[in-house]
């Protein structure tokens, strides 16, 4: 069993390449997975979603991958046509403004070179860009927080386990107070009867008139039904926990079932006695529901 909730992050330099990965979830009803690249490792979007997807069924997944090269791999190239009609221009620039004698430079009217190199299109740099000899740098530290992610949810996931099975035994508890509660449950339907039967008519009570007004009411009353699907329904939470490693939707499911024989029990009830314990078992179905959203 696995908890939605995760958190990996490692940040290492690979053959000269500094490569940062995360990974975080939260809770999501189905599979929710975003992953953030540098735009010229687009091509590698597909694959990285195939390998975290393979570790995960359900939740909001983040994985954030950065890229930076301790080495620069750009290449400069100049258009030297470019600078040089620049320069022309700022020359004839130049010489207007001494023939009016607004000048103040020196003689020659020298142009500094940042003025021409800082010229659109004089200089262009670009970066070439291999996404297969990246993937080769951040696969690895991809896997090693994945592996720490996984290993993360799964250590959650153990707690939640714990905390589960510890609400299902208080619903076995319940379950089995209604059990035996249920013979109780009918001997005191007699009983109430009977004396009410003795109040109004003493002497002259009539048994099979009692047992026909005892019958009318278990007929309303009795709970045999419930309690068998209860604990149906508590078995199958049971193997869902203990068995499967994504019990997470079947669980929220198995719940409503539950809570409807548990109402069910509670509308029925005349006592008091069972009316505690069906507080109790609804807020430990209730624990368990929201226990349930949390589990992948």
């Amino acid at each position: 069993m696995n908890s939605m909730t995760g958190y990996g992050f490692e940040e290492r330099i690979v053959d000269g390449t500094q490569v940062s990965v995360e990974i975080r979830s939260v809770n999501s009803r189905f599979l929710d997975l975003n992953v953030g690249l540098p735009p010229f490792l687009n091509p590698l979007e597909a694959r990285i979603r195939k390998i975290v997807g393979e570790r995960a069924v359900r939740g909001k997944i983040d994985v954030s991958i950065r890229v930076k090269d301790t080495r620069s791999n750009a290449r400069v190239s100049v258009d030297t046509q470019a600078a040089v009609a620049y320069f022309l221009e700022f020359r004839k620039i130049v010489s207007a403004i001494r023939e009016s004698g607004g000048y103040g430079g020196d003689s020659e009217g020298s142009i500094p070179l940042s003025l021409v190199i800082g010229q659109d299109g004089v200089l262009s740099v670009t970066h070439e860009y291999d996404a297969e000899a990246y993937w080769a740098k951040v696969e690895p530290v991809l896997a090693g927080v994945l592996a720490q992610f996984s290993a993360d949810r799964a250590r959650e996931g153990e707690n939640l386990r714990k905390d589960l099975l510890a609400k299902l035994s208080v619903l076995d508890s319940c379950a089995q107070f209604f059990r035996e509660w249920q013979p109780k449950m009918e001997e005191r339907f007699r009983e109430q009867v009977r004396s009410k039967f003795e109040e109004l008519l003493g002497e002259r009570v009539d048994e099979n008139r009692i047992m026909a007004e005892v019958a009318s009411m278990l007929v309303r009353y009795t709970i045999n039904e419930e309690i068998v699907r209860l604990s149906s329904h508590l078995q199958a939470m049971r193997k869902e926990i203990c068995e499967n490693p994504y019990p997470g939707k079947r669980l929220d499911f198995i719940c409503q079932e539950a809570n409807r024989e548990i109402n069910t029990i509670g509308s029925k009830n005349q006592f008091t006695e069972v009316g505690e314990r069906v507080v109790d078992a609804k807020d430990a179905i209730e624990n368990i529901r929201e226990q349930s959203k949390n589990v992948e």
